[in-house]
C-alpha cells in the first residue's frame, strides 16, 4: 500500500510523531482514537449516504406517493434541525467531563429514526406516511446536530493539531470506497425499487449503530466541566466572540456561501432525472458517484486541510463554479451520450466540492478554536448557518417554477462568491488573533 495513503488511514505519520496540541494522557492513546474514529466515519459516512435526506429519504417519499412539496422539505428540515438546536446542546455537552456518551446516545437515536421509516412508509397514507417521516427525520438531524458538537470537541482533545484533516480524510476515503461498493449492488437491475430503498435505510440504521459503538471505544480523557451555560447565555458568548473576532465572522461568511454547495446534490439529482430514467439503477449511479468523489477528494482535501484549512474552502468553492458551468453546458450539446458524460462530471464535481467544504470547515474551526470555547464556536457557527439553511428552500421553489438550471446557476454563482471570500479569510491559527479594532 502507498505509505501516504497507509499513514492516512493508520495515523502513524512517521514526520510529526509528538503530540503538540493535546495532553501526554491523550497522546499516549492517539493512534487508538484515530482507528476508532476512522472506523465510526467509514461506518457514519457510508450511513449517510445509503439513507439520506441527498438521494434516499426523497425518494421514499416519492414511493409512498406523498405530496411533491414534502421531498423539497427533506434536505432543508434535515440541514435546519441538525444545526439549529446546536446553541442549546453546546452549554449542555459542557457539563460533561466525558462527551463521547453524547455522540453514541445520538447516533443510537438516529438508528431508531431510520428504523420507524420502514413501517411508516409501509402502512401509513400517502400524506400520513409524509408527514411521519419528516418528523422522524427532524428527530434524526437534531440528533445529528448534538452529536456534531461533541465530534468536534472529541476530535480536539483526542486527536492532534496536523492530524485531524488527516483523520477527516481517511473517514471520507474509506467512507467512499465502501459507498462504491454498496452503489454498485444496489444498481444491478433484478433489484425492485422498494427492496432497494427500504433495504438502504434498514442498512442505515445498522451503520449508525455500528458507528456508535465505535465511537464510545473512543478513549476520551476527563476534560473541564465548568463555565456550562443555558441556550441564551451560549448565544450571548458566542455573539460575543463574533463581534470580538474579525476572522470569526469572516469565517461564517464564507460558510453561508458554501452553504449552497453543501445542498446541491438534490437539485443535481433533478437536473440528471431530466436526462437519465427515473430507475432503481439511478439510486444506485448517484450513490456510486458520490462515493467515486469522496474517493478520489479525500487524501488530498485532508493532507491539504492540515496545511491550510481556508484554501480547502476557496477551491472547493471554485469547484461548486466550475460544477454548475459543466452542468448548464449540457443542454447546449446535442449528442445525447457527450451530454450524458457532462452531467456524469458536473455531479462528480459537486461531490468533489461537497467533499471539501465540510473536511475544510470543519478542519478549521477545530484548528482555529481553543478547546475551552471550542463547544460555543461550534454551535454558534452552527446555529447561524442553520437559520440561513431553512432560506435555501428558497431553491425548490426556483427548481419548480423557473427550472433546475435557475437553481444550479445560483448555487454556481454562491461557490464563486464564497471562494472569492475564503481569499480574504485568515489561516486557522489567525483566526482569534484578528479582534475587532
Amino acid at each position: 500500500m502507498n505509505t501516504d495513503i497507509r499513514g492516512i488511514l493508520t495515523g502513524d505519520d512517521s514526520l510529526d510523531r509528538a503530540c503538540k496540541d493535546i495532553p501526554a494522557s491523550a497522546c499516549y492513546h492517539s493512534k487508538v482514537n484515530f482507528r476508532l474514529n476512522l472506523l465510526n466515519g467509514s461506518f457514519s459516512k457510508l450511513a449517510e449516504q445509503v439513507a439520506g435526506p441527498n438521494i434516499v429519504i426523497p425518494w421514499l417519499l416519492q414511493m409512498t406517493g406523498a405530496p411533491i412539496g414534502a421531498m423539497g422539505l427533506a434536505l432543508p428540515i434535515k440541514q435546519a434541525f441538525s444545526l439549529l438546536p446546536q446553541i442549546i446542546a453546546a452549554g449542555y455537552i459542557r457539563t460533561l467531563s466525558l462527551r463521547k456518551y453524547v455522540w453514541t446516545g445520538a447516533g443510537i437515536l438516529q438508528t431508531l429514526c431510520l428504523l420507524l421509516m420502514i413501517p411508516a412508509g409501509i402502512y401509513l397514507s400517502p400524506l400520513a406516511a409524509a408527514l411521519a417521516i419528516l418528523g422522524l427525520l427532524a428527530l434524526f438531524s437534531t440528533a445529528s446536530g448534538t452529536a456534531s458538537i461533541a465530534f468536534q470537541d472529541v476530535l480536539g482533545k483526542t486527536i492532534d493539531k496536523g492530524k485531524r484533516g488527516a483523520l477527516l480524510s481517511a473517514r471520507a476515503l474509506v467512507g467512499g470506497i465502501l459507498t462504491i461498493m454498496a452503489g454498485i449492488v444496489i444498481g444491478k437491475p433484478e433489484t425492485t425499487e422498494s427492496h432497494i430503498i427500504y433495504g438502504l435505510i434498514g442498512l442505515g440504521a445498522l451503520l449508525w449503530f455500528c458507528s456508535a459503538m465505535a465511537f464510545v471505544a473512543i478513549r476520551e480523557q476527563p476534560g473541564a466541566t465548568e463555565g456550562g451555560r443555558n441556550a441564551i447565555q451560549e448565544a450571548g458568548a458566542g455573539a460575543q466572540h463574533f463581534r470580538q473576532y474579525q476572522g470569526f465572522r469572516t469565517y461564517l461568511y464564507v460558510r453561508a456561501m458554501l452553504l449552497f454547495a453543501e445542498v446541491a446534490i438534490p437539485y443535481y439529482v433533478l437536473f440528471a432525472h431530466e436526462r437519465i430514467p427515473s430507475t432503481a439503477g439511478s439510486v444506485g449511479l448517484f450513490i456510486t458517484s458520490i462515493g467515486v468523489s469522496q474517493l478520489i477528494s479525500s487524501p488530498f482535501w485532508g493532507k491539504l486541510a492540515d496545511r491550510t484549512s481556508k484554501t480547502v474552502m476557496m477551491y472547493s468553492g471554485m469547484i461548486t463554479f466550475l460544477a454548475a458551468v459543466t452542468a448548464l453546458s449540457a443542454t447546449l450539446v446535442p449528442n445525447d451520450t457527450f451530454s450524458f458524460a457532462l452531467v456524469a462530471l458536473a455531479f462528480l464535481m459537486v461531490g468533489l466540492a461537497e467533499s471539501g467544504v465540510r473536511l475544510g470547515r470543519k478542519t478549521y474551526l477545530v484548528d482555529a478554536t481553543p478547546q475551552a470555547d471550542r463547544a460555543t464556536f461550534t454551535a454558534f457557527s452552527n446555529s447561524v448557518i442553520g437559520v440561513l439553511a431553512l432560506a435555501t428552500g428558497i431553491l425548490g421553489v426556483v427548481a419548480q417554477h423557473l427550472g433546475t438550471h435557475t437553481a444550479i446557476i445560483a448555487i454556481g454563482l454562491t461557490g464563486f462568491a464564497g471562494a472569492v471570500m475564503a481569499h480574504s479569510m485568515p489561516e486557522a491559527e489567525e483566526m482569534i488573533k484578528r479582534k475587532q479594532g
